[in-house]
């Protein structure tokens, strides 16, 4: 008798585990977002230029500018190819150069443009908040993470950190927050590319420095800024 119940038991254990096994297994579903935006954080790096620049400015080592934010896409057709675009970031920009920013014996800024064998060092460095405002094109789908972009605009900029330092060897002059430097600043970009890399410059339209500086020279000093390198886009 217990013989025919260990069968039993065994037969009805072999039937469950076999059902069990051959029960077809349910996927989760995978919802696919057709209302997506497109690449709402940025950063880009940059090698910095001065342009529109005084007779012997120069510029030497490499000039790096980083920038990163955040810009809330806003697509405007129905396959969300075309959008516009706008946030806030934060800027660092330096420029290694021979544009020198010294005081006289009253405390007074001279602007110069000296030869390399008379400073030791200068720099220029800028900290800066940005808001772009920018229109958008790029052949995306809600299925697929790579596709091709061009995006243009224009980006306002409040300088709020100034920073200047020459060495003649002698003497080191430090500037901070300098009076004469244009604290709005704003100027138009363009950024093209395909998937992770993507080609960035920004031309700033109106010059670095107020309409009233002038070298000690004369001469007026209408610098403006050019930002070239890559900018990277993410979710």
């Amino acid at each position: 008798m217990r013989l025919l119940f260990s069968c039993l038991f065994l037969v009805s254990f072999f039937t469950v585990f076999s059902q069990e096994e051959t029960k077809p297994k349910i996927e989760p579903i995978v919802k696919i977002d057709s209302l997506y935006r497109e690449d709402q954080f940025y950063f880009s790096v940059t090698y910095n230029l001065f342009v529109n620049i005084p007779p012997g400015l120069k510029q030497d080592k490499f000039s790096v500018g980083l920038s990163g934010g955040f810009l809330r896409d806003m697509p405007i057709n129905k396959k969300r190819t075309l959008a516009v675009a706008t946030g806030l970031g934060l800027s660092y920009q330096n420029f290694f150069q021979n544009f020198t920013i010294s005081k006289d014996g009253q405390g007074k800024l001279v602007y110069g443009v000296n030869d390399y064998n008379e400073i030791v060092s200068n720099r220029y460095r800028q900290y800066l908040i940005d808001l772009p405002i920018e229109f958008r094109w790029r052949n995306s789908t809600y299925e697929s993470y790579k596709f091709w972009r061009v995006y243009g605009g224009l980006k306002v900029s409040y300088a709020f950190s100034t920073k200047s330092a020459v060495d003649d060897g002698e003497t080191t002059y430090k500037v901070s927050n300098n009076p004469d430097i244009n604290k709005l600043q704003y100027g138009t970009y363009l950024a093209a590319g395909y998937n992770t890399w993507n080609v960035y410059i920004y031309y700033g339209l109106n010059p670095l420095f107020k309409s009233s500086v002038k070298t000690i020279s004369g001469q007026n000093v209408n610098i403006q800024t050019i930002n070239a390198g890559l900018i990277f886009y993410i979710l």
